[in-house]
C-alpha cells in the first residue's frame, strides 16, 4: 500500500517541475485550477458508480473546494495551499464520510500523497517568491 503514496508524491513533484519549466505556474490561475481538477475526480468516480445521489453529494463537496480555489485566485495564494491541505484531509476520511463505489481502492492514498506534495511545493514557491528568489 506504500506504492500509491510514492507515486502521488513523485507525480506532484513532476507536475510542479513541469509547470515551472514551461511557465504554467507563472499564471496565478494554475494552482487554483489544479485544485478544482483534483476535487472533480470524486465526482467522476461517483458518475462511474452510477449513483446520482453520490454525484450530487460529491458535487457539493467539489463546489466547496472550487470556491476555495476562486477565493485563493482572487485574494491570497495561501488559501489554495490550505484548500489543498484540506483536500488531503478529505482524502484520508473520504471513505468514512461518503460512500462512493466508483473510487478505486488505491485512490485516497494516492490523492492524499499528491495533495501533500502539492502543498509542500506550493508553500515553498510562495515563500521563495516573497523573498525574490523566483521570477
Amino acid at each position: 500500500m506504500l506504492l500509491p503514496f510514492v507515486i502521488g508524491i513523485m507525480l506532484s513533484a513532476g507536475v510542479a517541475l513541469f509547470a515551472r519549466y514551461v511557465g504554467f505556474d507563472r499564471d496565478r490561475a494554475f494552482y487554483p485550477t489544479v485544485m478544482i481538477v483534483i476535487a472533480s475526480y470524486y465526482v467522476l468516480f461517483a458518475a462511474m458508480s452510477g449513483s446520482v445521489q453520490t454525484v450530487v453529494i460529491e458535487s457539493m463537496v467539489m463546489a466547496l473546494f472550487a470556491a476555495a480555489a476562486v477565493a485563493g485566485f482572487k485574494s491570497s495564494k495561501w488559501i489554495v495551499v490550505v484548500a489543498l491541505a484540506g483536500h488531503g484531509v478529505f482524502d484520508a476520511v473520504h471513505g468514512h464520510v461518503i460512500e462512493n463505489a466508483g473510487v478505486p481502492a488505491w485512490w485516497p492514498a494516492w490523492c492524499l500523497a499528491y495533495d501533500v506534495g502539492a502543498v509542500a511545493i506550493r508553500a515553498w514557491l510562495i515563500t521563495r517568491q516573497r523573498h525574490g528568489a523566483l521570477p
